[in-house]
């Protein structure tokens, strides 16, 4: 028998922000460390118990742990999450959160936990110390994301950040050719003035949790960021712990009979399938835009897509006559499908995404080609990540100073990318399929995870 002492197991605590896409980011992460004997308390409203047990994998390890949100006033009863609310008011949701801290210290304290994972929370480093433990900084966004809008360099004592600021990478970044444009950089710019729950803005609350924790942790892998991790762990000096990238899980259902029957009627690889997640709500007049571009590709489409705003249904938000034009070979559908299946059907060759990071990885594990319209925040660093960085898509033009697209440009960045003759097309193709063969490795994620083990057992070792 090996003398080799057997790794250590630890108490955990979760407590991501109160929005589902944070929550079910932590409760992967979770999954993958119960794999490693870990015991993890994981806490959350009770609202949110129903809807997560559906993604907690192992309940012997891991254990929700409901906490009781206070009502702030402006927020309806009953509010417990951003689904809840408007996102107007998340403001709201966060401070509510911060009211939570002494029952959550009483919970720590209780459960005798070592080490609390967080993000929003940045009074979990303070808490954490006063008692003795650690925390770990686990973010749902991109070192990327992380190193180009929140590094020290930006933070000039006595100097306000500006827009112009904001448009070009810090000192030091490593990929000095990402660039902000003036309508990215006002949205950037107004959330260092924002305030997000209390009297805190939201770009330090965030440079607060990163600055005080004891560790940081990403889910990505040195292949896909490695030069964006060393950058981070340079500015704050602190160790960075990889999970590997969010694989999606492989799904156990099949595609709705309507669905794939429509799309076995096309050829390989000559439908676009548009989608902009849960969350992303277009104007009205943008809304139609993109189903004007997607019908002047001459591709047959589907197009799963929120009511935009300023619109009572979906039907009627549908430009008057293009139902017609199309004769069968565009669907515009205002609820849920399962979007995996959709990439994994041969017939589906283009993908518009508003680049939220588990819509691109579930891209990059399939063949169509990727066309990029980010809306909002880290998904507009995800998409130059995806087009500057990787060259595997393509970015659909905007207006430089008003962010809006038109038909044309929609048009233009899928002939980009689906025309056979086209370079940019052919290069990202390449790309594309290297990266689609790095991320199915069967061992890229037993390896990452093995390595965050091990780092977590330095944290507490140093």
């Amino acid at each position: 028998m090996s003398s080799r002492r057997r790794p250590q197991t630890y108490q955990i605590a979760m407590y991501p922000w109160l929005a589902f896409g944070h929550q079910t980011a932590f409760l992967r992460l979770a999954n993958k460390l119960a794999t490693k004997g870990h015991r993890i308390w994981f806490f959350i409203p009770k609202s949110s118990h129903l809807v997560l047990q559906l993604y907690n994998h192992h309940p012997d390890n891991i254990f929700f742990l409901a906490v009781s949100v206070p009502h702030v006033e402006g927020l309806p009863p009953g509010a417990e999450t951003t689904a809840d609310v408007p996102f107007s008011s998340s403001h709201l949701i966060m401070e509510a959160m911060d009211m939570t801290l002494e029952k959550v210290e009483e919970e720590l304290r209780n459960r005798h936990v070592d080490v609390i994972f967080f993000d929003f929370a940045c009074w979990v480093p303070r808490m954490a110390r006063r008692i003795g433990k650690r925390s770990v900084f686990y973010s749902t966004i991109s070192p990327m994301m992380h190193g180009y809008a929140l590094s020290p360099e930006r933070r000039v004592p006595g100097k306000e950040l500006t827009e112009a600021d904001m448009m070009k990478p810090p000192v030091g970044f490593p990929e000095q050719s990402i660039r902000l444009r003036a309508h990215e950089a006002h949205g950037f710019t107004a959330r260092t003035t924002m305030k997000f729950g209390g009297d805190i803005t939201f770009f330090d609350r965030i440079f607060k949790g990163v600055s005080e924790c004891d560790a940081l942790a990403y889910s990505t892998c040195r292949e896909l960021e490695g030069p964006f991790c060393d950058y981070i762990e340079s500015q704050f000096q602190k160790p960075i712990l990889l999970a590997g990238p969010a694989l999606p899980v492989p799904p156990i259902s099949i595609l709705e009979e309507r669905w794939s029957g429509w799309l076995d009627k096309f050829q390989k690889g000559s439908v676009i399938y548009c989608a902009f997640g849960s969350e992303c709500i277009l104007e009205k007049d943008q809304f139609q835009e993109l189903l004007w571009g997607l019908e002047l590709t001459g591709m047959p489409f589907f197009a799963a897509l929120k009511t935009p705003s300023g619109a009572d249904s979906i039907e009627s938000a549908i430009p008057e006559g293009l139902i017609e034009r199309l004769q069968g070979r565009g669907i515009v559908h205002g609820r849920w499908v399962e979007q995996q299946l959709f990439l994994q059907h041969p017939s589906v060759g283009c993908f518009i995404t508003h680049c939220g990071w588990a819509s691109l990885t579930e891209a990059l594990v399939n063949e169509c080609q990727i066309v990029l319209l980010p809306h909002v925040g880290d998904q507009v660093i995800n998409a130059r990540i995806m087009s500057v960085c990787m060259k595997v898509g393509v970015e659909v033009e905007k207006g430089e100073e008003d962010g809006l697209f038109s038909r044309e440009s929609v048009c233009k960045a899928v002939r980009a990318m689906m025309d056979e003759k086209s370079e940019i097309g052919r290069d990202a193709r390449a790309n594309h399929d290297k990266f689609r063969e790095f991320l199915k490795n069967k061992d890229l994620e037993s390896k990452y995870i093995d390595s965050f083990n091990d780092k977590l057992h330095c944290l507490f070792a140093g």
